[in-house]
């Protein structure tokens, strides 16, 4: 009996883990949600991006995968307000790149706090 009761927590005390974590094995109502959201973004992306800039893009996302999901952000609502003639060319996923880098570039200032010393050097000497 007591062996039942202790599984049945350790099941329920994993699932609450699980879902607090966001491990994706826990529902597979939200894992296949995240699967469909993951194919049509792929699917518009191939509609929207020629061969040569969904190769760049799918490199950025290796090295800086936060500025490859703006850009995939971007460049979906872009075609979902169909402010996209054709597809994107290399070149014009570099110019979307350098609009998506400016805004969200960090500007980093360095302020110097001196903190005054007393010596005895700094004293008037008489």
């Amino acid at each position: 009996m007591a062996d039942e009761e202790l599984e049945a927590f350790r099941k329920q005390r994993l699932t609450e883990l699980q879902a607090k974590h966001g491990d994706p094995s826990g529902d597979p109502a939200q894992q296949e949600a995240k699967q469909r959201e993951s194919e049509m973004r792929n699917s518009i992306l191939a509609q929207v991006l020629d061969q040569a800039a969904r190769a760049r893009l799918s490199n950025l996302a290796l090295v800086k995968p936060e500025k490859a999901k703006a850009v995939e952000n971007y460049l979906i609502q872009m075609a979902r307000f169909g402010q996209l003639g054709g597809k994107v060319s290399e070149q014009g996923l570099i110019e979307i790149l350098e609009k998506v880098s400016q805004q969200t570039e960090k500007k980093t200032t360095v302020k110097f706090n001196r903190r005054k010393v007393l010596d005895s050097d700094e004293e008037d000497d008489d």
